[in-house]
């Protein structure tokens, strides 16, 4: 009888476990919007290979694998903002400007620094090789360290500061021709052993990002609002999902410092809670749980 009972013990504890699984990812709620900025080389390593740029593109490329951060694009913005800068000036012509305000804004920025950069060669001293060609001798050695900062990009604050390193080995004698340091070219970097040593720490960044990033509320904005549901600015390609619930903030009068002209954020007052109801791929419908007199621009925050 006692084995009974605790064979029926195990299965329900196995059950709970099963269902615990079952429902984590609705629990998980909506991916934070994120955007990464082109590193800054701090190692005093020089080359035609283009590290802020490869960074950014690696950084982007795991946070996105993980299925958890809706990544935005952020290679061009330089060109995009000159771009409407030009339009707005009204030095175009009529219909052909850039319109101002279309990039998407991001919950937390991601800048990073590379400090350490370096890859040296056994019996063959260290870089790349003399004017493009590249002989490995019988071990290689690389090591790449990075500073990461993850900002509120409402607030400015900086929310953590991390330092991540990766090494990686390589052994066997090695004759090939790179021309320009990789050319910028990413996927030929990868393969090498200061690439995989940049992968490594760039995923351990991940890691570290994600884990932090668990205590930050979700935020969205209303799109539209009638007397009885509204438009969230967020579909099934953010995360959204049927029955998430929201609390919804007024935003106040924007604070700023009159001393450096700073943006410190602005006071909100919460006005009440919605409940998703229909989830399209870009946005999102919500009946109105509490509260009225919503508005387009009202602030979403998740529990």
């Amino acid at each position: 009888m006692k084995k009974l009972v605790m064979v029926g013990s195990l299965v329900a504890v196995v059950s709970a476990v099963i269902m615990m699984i079952a429902i984590s990812p609705a629990a998980a709620g909506p991916k934070k919007t994120i955007a990464v900025s082109q590193f800054e080389n701090k190692s005093g390593w020089s080359g035609q290979w283009k590290m802020g740029w490869g960074m950014q593109e690696m950084m982007a490329t795991s946070l996105i694998n993980t299925g958890k951060f809706t990544v935005l694009e952020r290679q061009d913005l330089s060109a995009i903002m000159a771009e409407q800068d030009l339009g707005a000036s009204g030095r175009t012509g009529k219909g052909s400007a850039a319109a101002i305000g279309k990039l998407g804004k991001s919950q937390i920025l991601i800048s990073g620094a590379v400090t350490e950069f370096e890859e040296k060669k056994g019996g063959e001293g260290a870089g790349f090789g003399f004017k493009g060609f590249r002989i490995g001798g019988s071990h290689e050695q690389a090591h790449v360290a990075i500073n990461v900062r993850i900002y509120d990009t409402t607030s400015g604050e900086v929310l953590d500061s991390i330092r991540v390193t990766g090494t990686a080995d390589a052994g066997g004698l090695k004759l090939g021709y790179s021309n320009s340091d990789f050319g910028g070219d990413l996927g030929g970097f990868r393969k090498t052993p200061l690439g995989e040593a940049t992968q490594e720490a760039i995923d351990e960044a991940v890691q570290k990002i994600a884990s932090r990033l668990k205590s930050v509320p979700w935020q969205g904005k209303l799109i539209k609002a009638t007397p009885s549901k509204v438009y969230i600015n967020s579909g099934s390609k953010g995360g959204m999902d049927d029955g998430m619930e929201f609390d919804v903030y007024r935003p106040g009068e924007e604070l700023v410092d009159p001393d450096t002209g700073m943006t410190l954020g602005a006071e909100t007052e919460k006005i009440g809670r919605v409940k998703v109801t229909s989830v399209k791929e870009k946005y999102s419908i919500a009946k109105i749980v509490s509260g009225s007199d919503m508005q387009r621009g009202d602030l979403l925050q998740s529990d």
